[in-house]
């Protein structure tokens, strides 16, 4: 009763009725109740349709002891595994450069990884088909500050799960591996080979590993208890940087999207490698390399990533056909919302709205 009160004389923003509305209308009105509801902390997105914003919104508290607001243009997200693709791009830059291969064997950059019964690729890291493990106990929430190099020791010493290209199991453990080789490859730091690749000939100048000092713009974590939000515990996301370790704001994983729609960066030919779904035994895995590749419920084609982290929940999509690129970031583990995203974008979608 105290809570129905509370909220019944509250100032607060009172909840949007998307009945009747149509397009980015209704996409904001859901939104917004997001927040009002109380289902997540903060999100920031922005929907861009041939290069230019039909929504771009922050929504709810970036801190919620400060009572920040959210802004989708300076406030800075995990990204989770949207990281995947700017990985991804970073991949196809180095092939297309003759750096390395796709189908070099991982270990003819990275030797000193203990041998498995079978030789595996950087094709094969980048689509999940390696037969690396996922993630055991509290390893998804690791807080050791382990650099790249130093994070094998976690796996290293395990048994692949299956023969490299005879399954799939989607882990971030492969793409420690592939940075590590690529690293290796470039005889520079990850992190500083993919500033110089992608995000600086892209203009992604708030997209920052998650060691970068300086951040004051930067999100709260929280994870969602029954009964309200708490902070999230401190993990150091460092070592996996690769696979779900950036921070960045919707304005730039937006232009990430636009450049995949404009072509840029990379030629067509490597563009359609990456996105192109591999597949096992003869069956698609809906997976490229560093993208998932697939359609959404009503048989749109899209390109992008789902990410979940400690403190984080995203979504970046590309719709080729469409010419529309999505980024949605919220400052919280899984909230179980997506259901209310991907209404959001059929709202957006709609051919009405467009």
């Amino acid at each position: 009763m105290f809570s129905y009160l509370k909220k019944l004389f509250s100032s607060d923003p009172k909840v949007k009725s998307p009945e009747g509305l149509q397009g980015w209308e209704r996409a904001d009105a859901l939104f917004h109740n997001l927040t009002v509801e109380g289902q997540i902390p903060g999100m920031a997105i922005t929907i861009l349709k041939n290069g230019k914003p039909m929504l771009q919104k922050g929504y709810g508290y970036a801190c919620m002891e400060q009572k920040t607001l959210v802004d989708p243009k300076n406030t800075f997200f995990r990204i989770a595994s949207i990281s995947k693709c700017i990985t991804g791009l970073a991949l196809g830059k180095m092939v297309e450069e003759g750096i390395l291969n796709l189908d070099d064997s991982f270990y003819t950059h990275v030797p000193y990884f203990p041998r498995k019964n079978y030789d595996f690729t950087l094709r094969q890291l980048a689509s999940h088909t390696a037969g690396i493990r996922g993630y055991r106990g509290k390893e998804y929430a690791l807080n050791q500050p382990f650099g790249i190099k130093d994070s094998l020791s976690v796996f290293q010493n395990d048994p692949l799960v299956f023969e490299p290209g005879k399954g799939y199991l989607y882990n971030s453990f492969d793409f420690v591996l592939l940075s590590l080789a690529m690293q290796e490859a470039c005889s520079m730091p990850f992190e500083d080979c993919v500033e110089q690749k992608v995000l600086h000939p892209l203009g992604m100048l708030h997209t920052f590993p998650p060691k970068t000092d300086g951040l004051g713009a930067s999100a709260q974590w929280y994870t969602k208890t029954s009964l309200c939000f708490k902070k999230s515990v401190p993990v150091d996301n460092f070592y996996k940087i690769a696979g779900g370790g950036y921070l960045s704001t919707s304005e730039d994983v937006a232009r990430l999207g636009q450049a995949i729609l404009d072509q840029k960066l990379l030629q067509k030919e490597t563009y359609d490698v990456l996105l192109t779904a591999q597949e096992v035994n003869g069956k698609s895995i809906y997976y490229g390399l560093g993208f998932q590749v697939s359609q959404d419920a009503q048989g749109r084609h899209f390109v992008g990533h789902v990410g979940s982290s400690v403190g984080a929940y995203t979504n970046f999509f590309v719709y080729p056909d469409e010419e529309v690129a999505v980024s949605m970031l919220i400052n919280c583990t899984d909230p179980k919302v997506q259901q209310t995203l991907d209404a959001a974008i059929t709202a957006i979608l709609d051919l009405r709205s467009l």
